[in-house]
Order: C-alpha cells, then sequence, then structure tokens
C-alpha cells in the first residue's frame, strides 16, 4: 500500500508534496477560503484552483482573477488552465508562472458544454496530436522548474474508452514531460452518472507504467498516475489505490461535508486508526466559521453571506452526525457576519448531544 508522499519530475529537478491526496477543482468549491481551509484540516498533498480561463487571465478579467488568487498559507497550488488554442493556453500558463502556480495542469477532463464547446476540457480528448501540440507550446512556455500536468476522462463515449483512447492520451503527454497525470473513471458521455470505474484507470496506470516505468515514490520513479472519483469516505482512498495501483487520489465532493477526509485517509495509508484524527465537535464548528470569516477576507461580506447561506447544507452534514437543523436554519437566515457568528457560538454553548443509533443485528440483513 502506497504511504510514501508524491514526487512531481520537472526538466529542472523534484518537486515534492506532503501527501499523494489532492484537493479537485471543483466548479463553485475551489475559490481560494475553501483551498486554506481544507489545507488547515490536514493531509492535503496538493490544491487545484478552480478551471480557469487563459483569456481571462490574459485580459485582467476580475472574476478570473478571483479564482486564481492564491495566498502564503494556499501552497503548493496548482493552476488548472482549459481552452483549445496553443498560443493562448501557453500565454495563460506564462501567468500563472509568475502568479504564484507551483504546479500548471491543463484540463483534458471536463464535460461541461461551455468548455468542451470551446475545444477544451474532455474536447481535447478527440484530437490527439492537436492536443499534443498544445502540451508541447504550454511545456515550452513554462520555466523548468513548474510541472505540467493533466486532468482526463477515460474518452468521450464507450468507443473511445474501448480503443484505449485515455491510454494513449496519458502515455503520450508523458513522452512529452507531463509531471502527473489525474484520470477521473467516467467518459464524458457518462458525466457524473454511473459508477467509477476503476479498471479504466488501472489500465491507465499500466499504460503509464510500462511507458515510464514503475512510479515508485522516488525522483527517480515514473510518472504518478492519480484516480479519481466516487471517494466518499477514507476507505475509499485506500480501495482506489488498491484497485488501480494508482499513486494517490483526487478528492472532490466527498469533502465538502468532510474536509477532513484528506488527514483520516491519509491515516490509514500510514495504518493510524482514522479515530485518531476524527475532529471534534469545536474542530468542525471552528472549521465553518473560519471558512466563513476567509471568503470576508478574500472576496466580500456579500459574497461569505451567499456563499455559506447555499454550503451550510453540505458544511453541517457531520455537525452532530448530521443532526443541527437549527443550526443550518439560522444560518441560512443570518443578515449579517454577525448573526452567522452569533448562530455558530449559540450552537456551540447548547448544542443537543445526539449519538449514533447503534445498529440492530437485521441492519446487514
Amino acid at each position: 500500500m502506497p504511504s510514501a508522499p508524491l514526487h512531481l519530475r520537472t526538466p529542472a529537478g523534484s518537486i515534492g508534496l506532503e501527501s499523494n491526496l489532492l484537493l479537485a477543482p471543483i466548479a463553485g468549491w475551489c475559490e481560494l477560503a475553501w483551498r486554506i481551509t481544507a489545507r488547515q484540516c490536514g493531509g492535503v498533498g496538493l490544491a487545484c484552483t478552480d478551471l480557469l480561463s487563459p483569456t481571462g487571465l490574459i485580459c485582467g478579467s476580475e472574476a478570473s482573477y478571483d479564482l486564481a488568487r492564491t495566498h502564503d498559507l494556499d501552497q503548493p497550488v496548482c493552476m488548472q488552465l482549459y481552452g483549445g488554442d496553443p498560443q493562448i493556453l501557453a500565454d495563460g500558463a506564462r501567468w500563472c508562472a509568475d502568479h504564484g502556480a507551483t504546479v500548471v495542469d491543463i484540463n483534458m477532463g471536463c464535460p461541461v458544454d461551455k468548455v468542451c464547446k470551446k475545444d477544451g476540457g474532455s474536447k481535447l480528448m478527440c484530437d490527439l496530436p492537436n492536443t499534443f501540440a498544445i502540451f508541447d507550446a504550454v511545456r515550452t512556455a513554462l520555466p523548468d522548474h513548474i510541472p505540467l500536468t493533466a486532468k482526463m476522462r477515460l474518452g468521450w463515449d464507450e468507443a473511445a474508452y474501448e480503443q484505449g483512447v485515455a491510454e494513449a492520451l496519458a502515455v503520450g503527454l508523458c513522452e512529452r514531460g507531463a509531471a502527473l497525470i489525474t484520470v477521473h473513471g467516467r467518459t464524458t458521455e457518462q458525466r457524473f452518472k454511473g459508477q467509477c470505474r476503476r479498471e479504466g484507470i488501472k489500465r491507465v496506470v499500466d499504460a503509464v507504467a510500462q511507458a515510464t516505468g514503475p512510479y515508485d515514490a522516488s525522483p527517480t520513479g515514473g510518472v504518478p498516475v492519480i484516480g479519481n472519483g466516487d471517494i466518499k469516505q477514507p476507505q475509499d482512498v485506500i480501495d482506489m489505490i488498491s484497485d488501480t495501483g494508482c499513486a494517490g487520489v483526487m478528492i472532490g465532493r466527498g469533502s465538502f461535508g468532510n474536509p477532513w477526509i484528506f488527514r483520516q485517509a491519509w491515516a490509514l495509508q500510514q495504518r493510524i486508526d482514522p479515530a485518531d484524527v476524527t475532529p471534534t465537535e469545536d474542530e468542525r464548528l471552528d472549521t465553518i466559521r473560519a471558512y466563513f470569516d476567509r471568503m470576508i477576507e478574500f472576496r466580500s461580506e456579500h459574497h461569505a453571506m451567499h456563499v455559506i447561506r447555499q454550503k451550510i447544507s453540505w458544511l453541517g452534514k457531520t455537525i452532530n452526525h448530521g443532526h443541527c437543523r437549527e443550526l443550518k436554519d439560522h444560518i441560512r437566515t443570518a443578515k449579517s457576519p454577525a448573526d452567522v457568528h452569533g448562530a455558530i457560538e449559540r450552537w456551540r454553548a447548547g448544542r443537543p448531544v445526539r449519538t449514533p443509533p447503534i445498529p440492530c443485528a437485521t441492519d446487514e440483513l
């Protein structure tokens, strides 16, 4: 069972991460405040920005700047670009290198129409020679010390999956200097339906290992492949690694209600009982409050109020074993930051204590 941090090779050497667990780029979630919050919970080796438009970065779009904003507490950080124009992507990569990126990633897996219609995201899996040319242009534009990586799917559709497009793309990118490949275990047509296909991820892992040598967590080993999809519990990380042979795991939606999943999964890999790193109720409340305050600091009160009302359903999933309706209702109806702080502290002072029900013998039948 892998338990070592990742190493990303570059022409200038190697970059070591503190774990083999990555925070996924999820639209609407991976702004700076959430990345720092997840990092503070522990176990995150690398956090990724939301998808960045290189045109927006180059033209000074405020929205793009907000998504790309980073901080001393947000290191190491991967900035993920999307698009299909080699020169614009190369210019965007240079912007990222100049503005704090530790790693630059090209998104080759987003299934969203507005991204694919711009010849970005999963559309890059449909014309491999063109995608290799794009990758070469971006790699050439980046300084040697910044790794270039890619995130992909198993192909556009079932036919592409059966033809081994993902394996061919991954190997071709590694031959061109990719430092890491992340694979989401679904095709574009599947979007987020059905189950993550770990056998497809394993096919990519095996192909890359055959082409570059097995990844062994050393600065000179093969290129690491990261598995992504349907990670909901810490044990899912162990199972993903066991089933696919991947070097690490990227976690997205599984962290929304439990940003401690990274440290719990890392503990499992280190053969530490996850119960020993389970957050207390006070830590859970402190994390919600800190996330809210960071949104105010990095964006605005208006933004923070809007987001916390939307996300408290997710954030409250592990408060008092999910039984915190009063807390969530008070935050949803809060009219000011003081109201949000007050709701959290009143709950802290007088919360009911409810333990999980004891399962009956028939529950497993």
